[in-house]
């Protein structure tokens, strides 16, 4: 009929105008591309927008979505998850210094939060992360030791808890593996006091991590060794 064929052109001439317009660079409002537009600037859409970043490995771009729901939406329960949403993008970008900061700010900012024992955890890891190599120093181990032995006091049923339980492990070994380091420097330079010194270090508070047998054997073999050295001291004298 005359009415529907018109009806037809209508919709042709709207969508003629609205490709001519786009072509030739000219904006156009369109109510549904409106709505879509607010939709996503609302923190609900930003926060989502900034998961699907992270999940794209976009990390700075994550970070940037999430400061905004932070620094937009202030009172929205989701610029929270945005303080931990940066975090953890620093993280997974392995910017662990940037990570830790932001956590214990989080720790700071919110001691009550129901994710602290997950902060927590990640804490301890951004500083495991930056552990360097043995003949290094290990004051980033240390500090993970402690965080993680934090974790498990404050809340020992979590399950980051039992996480951590394992990083403590591994933590000491690393700690134990540095003063063994140390104390077989000294015996092999035949500086017996400062490598015993070291190894009784190990059996004190690193015992139970792999390192009981060798540390055992060379206690006594250095204590041995001093014997020696003091009864041929006392044939001199």
């Amino acid at each position: 009929s005359p009415t529907v064929i018109k009806i037809h052109q209508g919709r042709i001439l709207l969508l003629f105008l609205a490709v001519l317009l786009m072509l030739s660079g000219c904006k156009i409002w369109l109510p549904w591309a409106k709505k879509v537009e607010m939709a996503r600037s609302t923190p609900e859409g930003l926060y989502q927008q900034g998961v699907e970043e992270y999940q794209d490995r976009n990390f700075k771009r994550a970070i940037e979505l999430f400061q905004r729901v932070k620094e937009e939406y202030p009172l929205s329960t989701l610029a929270i998850m945005a303080e931990i949403g940066i975090a953890d993008a620093h993280y997974s970008a392995k910017e662990y210094a940037d990570a830790r900061l932001v956590y214990a700010e989080f720790l700071n900012l919110h001691p009550t939060n129901e994710n602290l024992p997950y902060v927590m955890y990640q804490i301890g890891m951004c500083h495991f992360n930056m552990i360097t190599t043995i003949d290094r120093d290990q004051s980033e181990a240390a500090k993970a030791l402690k965080e993680f032995e934090r974790l498990a006091v404050r809340f020992p049923n979590s399950k980051f808890a039992v996480m951590a339980e394992k990083m403590i492990r591994d933590c000491k070994k690393t700690l134990g593996d540095q003063e063994f380091y140390v104390g077989e420097f000294y015996f092999k330079n035949r500086q017996y006091r400062a490598a015993l010194q070291r190894f009784e270090k190990i059996a004190r508070e690193y015992a139970n991590v792999g390192l009981d047998y060798k540390v055992t054997y060379f206690i006594a073999e250095t204590k041995r060794l001093m014997a020696e050295a003091d009864a041929k001291m006392k044939k001199i004298a």
